[in-house]
């Protein structure tokens, strides 16, 4: 497999990661930062925009996961990469929106 891939899997990872948190705001009706709010990725937006934003996130997800290369499941390499990807979109955005949010 070409190194592109893993690349693509690890990336596939954090944008999963990352959709979980502006999907289920958006859809408690909860406002959540995002980047289209003011100021971006500061500033709350609505739930229906986090709900969008989401599935946008889960859409690219989907796509490099799906798109790059054969996906197989299991404990091979690439469930690992994508693994690895959303555990360090996980810790950053933990990190992140512990500091924006002053919790």
């Amino acid at each position: 497999m070409e190194w592109y891939a893993y690349l693509a899997y690890f990336f596939a990872g954090f944008f999963l990661a990352n959709g979980v948190p502006h999907f289920v705001s958006g859809i408690t009706g909860k406002r959540f930062q995002n980047p289209f709010a003011s100021p971006p990725g500061v500033g709350e937006a609505s739930p229906v925009v986090n709900v969008i934003w989401g599935l946008v996130n889960f859409f690219a997800g989907y796509a490099l996961i799906f798109g790059v290369n054969e996906f197989c499941f299991g404990f091979t390499r690439e469930v690992l990469m994508v693994a690895i990807g959303a555990v360090v979109a996980a810790v950053f955005l933990a990190v992140y929106f512990e500091r924006i949010r002053g919790r």
